[in-house]
């Protein structure tokens, strides 16, 4: 995790690492923030390659069976058209792609930093030349360049199981539920925390606890976006966990399905355009729903709860808790209001997401509707 943290850190600064791979050394860097691949080029004795993930390919019209694949850099690429390749939104024809190969360890591990780190799903990687094997192994014993091995990259969007922290917490009457207590966890990494707003006396219950799965959303849960519908499910949660008898909300820091705030901001401009949210989110290279719910199972075994009543619209909530050990014994949905600025949204969560929606949304369709 230590390393894992550290390369985190440096390719968010756009620093180059090292991943090891078995053979040759691979070098690795952020295409977001990346001024030239000359540097890379210069460093590593090879010319770059680009690696995207099956979902950015797919948007640009190649359907490929691999995670992700990598695609050879020519000597005029300049950063402008890297970034196209990358995020720009796709002009309805197949973007003409040459030597395109499935990705190896190396790179699919680089991808999974990317995510980790929260940006952009594209990574500039590079093979080091035998030439300058040395050169680069100096540099790593002299603390220049950070080496990480293929398979501990691989692993890092999935965190550490089992080593969640709880550090702190505090009781916080809230408006809705006045009897509430925020414990907070911290994952091994230091990259993110997370928040069990336990409401009542629901530690070490006996039988089922009102639990929601609450990613945050900076834009709905404090702002009133009215983009999403997840501010009315925060508010309505708490209320409705307290009328419950008490219960807790794990507010997870999954902000934008998983992408990071700074890439929801930029699928919401490709849905100004006229994509839909899933569509969106892969033009950017990622997938239907990033978020994984590990950590929730890791807080609720912290809080001594095994047996649960969930409160949720999706799906894959219940199967992560029930793959983690958890057992899900009911669910009860759990609405927002449908807006005219939410409702295309709602829409594509529940008919491409499998979000158990419809029958909020034909509510809203039939109150819609005149009188008469």
């Amino acid at each position: 995790m230590y390393h894992v943290e550290r390369a985190i850190f440096d390719i968010r600064r756009g620093l180059p690492v090292v991943i090891h791979t078995g053979s040759r050394p691979l070098l690795v860097q952020a295409l977001e923030g990346s001024d030239s691949v000359e540097a890379l080029a210069a460093l590593s004795g090879s010319r770059p390659a680009l690696v995207l993930t099956r979902h950015r390919l797919a948007a640009m019209g190649h359907s490929i069976s691999a995670e992700a694949a990598r695609l050879p850099l020519a000597a005029e690429m300049d950063t402008a058209t890297l970034h196209d390749l990358a995020v720009a939104k796709p002009h309805g024809e197949k973007q003409r792609l040459s030597g395109l190969s499935p990705a190896g360890p190396g790179e699919r591990g680089a991808l999974a930093l990317m995510r980790r780190a929260l940006l952009l799903p594209a990574a500039l990687c590079a093979d080091v030349d035998e030439a300058q094997q040395a050169a680069i192994e100096a540099k790593i014993s002299y603390g220049e360049l950070l080496r990480l091995d293929a398979g501990d990259a691989l692993k890092a969007l999935h965190g550490a199981p089992g080593m969640l922290k709880r550090v702190s917490e505090a009781d916080i009457p809230l408006e809705s539920a006045q009897a509430s207590r925020f414990v907070l966890f911290r994952e091994p990494d230091g990259l993110r925390e997370h928040v069990a707003v336990v409401i009542g006396a629901a530690e070490n219950a006996a039988g089922p606890v009102p639990i929601r799965l609450h990613s945050a959303c900076l834009t709905g849960d404090l702002f009133g976006s009215l983009r999403c519908d997840c501010g009315d499910q925060l508010r309505n949660a708490v209320a409705e966990i307290s009328a419950l008898g008490g219960g807790v909300l794990l507010y997870l820091a999954q902000e934008g399905r998983g992408i990071g705030l700074a890439n929801k901001l930029r699928a919401y401009t490709l849905q100004d355009a006229g994509l839909d949210t899933v569509d969106a989110d892969q033009v950017l290279g990622f997938g239907d729903d990033e978020r994984r719910y590990g950590v929730a199972v890791d807080m609720l075994n912290a809080l001594g709860i095994t047996q649960v009543q969930l409160l949720t619209n999706n799906p894959l909530k219940m199967a992560a808790l029930r793959d983690g050990g958890i057992e899900v014994v009911s669910r009860q949905a759990l609405y927002g209001s449908v807006t005219d600025q939410n409702q295309r949204y709602l829409t594509a969560k529940a008919n491409r997401s499998g979000h158990y929606l419809h029958d909020a949304l034909r509510d809203a369709l039939n109150d819609a509707q005149p009188n008469g």
